[in-house]
């Protein structure tokens, strides 16, 4: 291929990789900030959406598989534990 076009592919995958690695990272940082609050009503919905957001980056290869797994792990392992805290 030619090395104009490479180039300019170059440029449209990093800049979509890029969206999805930025909205995939702020759902993170939204899970784990509803769970540093305290609340579990609020925890439980964003820790679901910051996992779903990990499959589609992982889907689209802008993540690797075995990060995300590690991500959700230790996502749903801090949820656990404020479940555990919580009283019933």
């Amino acid at each position: 291929m030619p090395a104009k076009k490479v180039a300019r592919q170059s440029v449209k995958r990093s800049q979509r990789n890029r969206s999805v690695r930025s909205s995939t990272r702020s759902t993170i940082v939204r899970a784990l900030r509803s769970m540093g609050s305290g609340d579990l009503e609020a925890a439980e919905p964003a820790v679901l959406q910051a996992v779903s957001a990990l499959d589609k980056a992982v889907q689209k290869g802008v993540v690797p598989k075995k990060t995300a797994s590690r991500y959700k792990s230790r996502l749903s392992a801090r949820l656990n534990h404020l479940r555990a805290a919580e009283p019933a």
